[in-house]
């Protein structure tokens, strides 16, 4: 007999049975429920390990979909799920470099993945600061801080060096973006669900209900993430918009550009206006045409008066948020400043600053009572500031501004595909966007804002290889071949 034949007589799937169900009952004695769901899980765990193996650009798709809403999900489950996009990613990263062709290392060589190398360095020897308080602390938050965005490049030019995978990347954040202001226009006229309201209850509430009305956050860590996240998207789909597309693609660009517009209101973020506002002065540059970049400023201008000098729109409470952003005695923005005075006494005598992971959030988990831990930081600069020390600020600064810098060369030296520069200076300028509002916010180290944003570092260096050697008057990315 067979060990096919053996395996189909009915005592031996009955011993299978038995001992998957003795197994099984282990588990949920010993684990309850979670560990049962995790065995069970198995099976489609190893499943999407083999996958992975052969087509590990999966995996980096998989970081980029589960970084929209894996912050949200602590409001259903004490689970770690931020440390998915981690397991992703470096399981991914395996799979790349165990399979990949070292000829393609070569695309590594770029200004792009040096400056991420040297910041991603000197927040690894931050471990040593001998003024950090926890290597726990340091573990959880040099993720965002660091190892995300060198793994997000350099994976993003191994793996999507193929101009399809750009539109791709733009059609999947596309797509997110679109279920999430659903689901926050869902919480903005039905209500939140009972999950969100325990969030809301257990302390959220003083940050996202403001005299009396919800500062809608969707499925997302929080509204001033949402909100970045929304303006984000808005700049990218508007000036996809003005690229060589046909006419029904830009209908619904334009659809797509007034939708995410009001997500971006009602979040009730007002750092979240500066993000298309920067954003769109960056393409009116890239577009080398100083007439439109001029009129660019001029309408910038004429909406920055009507907020600042007028009461155009004071009966909409989402117009009378924006608004709040442009008055310099603001009670937030007077606390904001007054934190950073304190943060400059103290980093006085620290040049390497607190350590990474000794403030915010991370600060308040392991060690809490400390300056840093209870002092606020809100602006993403400011936390570099606080735990890597004007030495580390001044690296970090540097390191995007490099960034900003190479972008726009690459971006000059692209004039053979007029879609493919579209793209990239959608995606760069969105970029540009982020990083200047982060000043405000945190969220250039946040999922999902961070990983698009350094996936699209990623892609604006592709491009300009793409570009290189594409003939000139090739037919755009953009538009369909004629049949």
């Amino acid at each position: 007999m067979t060990i096919v034949k053996l395996y189909h007589t009915w005592p031996i799937q009955l011993l299978l049975i038995l001992v998957v169900g003795i197994a099984l009952g282990f588990i949920i004695y010993e684990t309850d429920l979670a560990g049962a769901a995790a065995f069970m899980a198995l099976p489609f765990v190893v499943i999407y390990l083999v996958m992975l193996f052969k087509n590990p650009k999966m995996g980096l798709y998989a970081a980029l979909s589960f970084g929209f809403f894996a912050n949200g999900m602590i409001r259903y489950s004490t689970a770690p799920f931020g440390l998915s996009i981690d397991i992703f990613l470096l399981l991914t990263l395996i799979a790349t470099f165990s399979q990949i062709d070292k000829r393609k290392y070569k695309y590594l060589r770029n200004p792009f993945v040096y400056g991420i190398t040297i910041w991603t360095v000197f927040c690894i020897m931050e471990l040593i600061n001998p003024e950090s308080r926890s290597s726990a602390a340091w573990f959880y938050s040099v993720r965002g801080t660091a190892l995300y965005m060198i793994q997000l490049i350099i994976l993003t030019i191994l793996l999507l060096n193929d101009p399809k995978e750009l539109r791709k990347f733009l059609n999947v954040w596309i797509l997110w973006s679109f279920i999430a202001g659903v689901w926050g226009m869902k919480q903005l006229y039905l209500g939140v669900n009972h999950y969100e309201q325990m969030w809301l209850d257990a302390g959220a509430y003083k940050t996202h209900i403001l005299f009396g009305r919800l500062r809608v956050f969707s499925f997302y860590s929080d509204a001033g993430q949402f909100g970045a996240a929304m303006g984000h998207i808005l700049l990218v789909v508007l000036i996809l918009s003005f690229g060589p597309i046909p006419l029904k693609q830009k209908l619904l660009y334009w659809g797509l550009s007034v939708f995410f517009f009001w997500c971006m209101a009602i979040s009730g973020t007002r750092g979240a206006m500066f993000v298309p506002l920067s954003g769109i002065m960056v393409y009116l540059f890239l577009t080398k045409n100083f007439k439109i970049l001029a009129t660019g400023c001029m309408v910038v201008g004429i909406l920055f008066c009507l907020l600042k000098f007028t009461n155009v729109g004071a009966g909409n409470y989402q117009v009378q948020r924006m608004r709040s952003a442009m008055d310099p005695n603001d009670p937030s923005l007077q606390v904001r400043l007054d934190n950073q005075k304190k943060f400059k006494v103290y980093l006085a005598t620290r040049p390497f600053g607190g350590g990474i992971g000794s403030a915010g959030s991370w600060g308040q988990r392991f060690s809490p009572g400390t300056f840093l831990a209870d002092t606020p930081t809100d602006s993403w600069y400011v936390k570099i500031w606080a735990e890597t020390g004007i030495i580390g600020l001044y690296i970090h600064i540097g390191v995007l501004l490099s960034f900003i810098f190479t972008g726009v060369v690459l971006i000059f030296k692209m004039k053979n595909d007029p879609g493919l520069r579209q793209m990239s200076m959608a995606i760069f300028s969105g970029f540009v966007g982020i990083a200047f509002s982060s000043y405000s916010n945190q969220v250039i180290g946040q999922a999902p804002s961070g990983i698009v944003c350094f996936m699209s570092i990623g892609f604006v260096w592709l491009a300009y290889r793409w570009d290189k050697n594409t003939k000139p008057q090739a037919i755009p990315l953009l538009v369909k071949k004629e049949s």
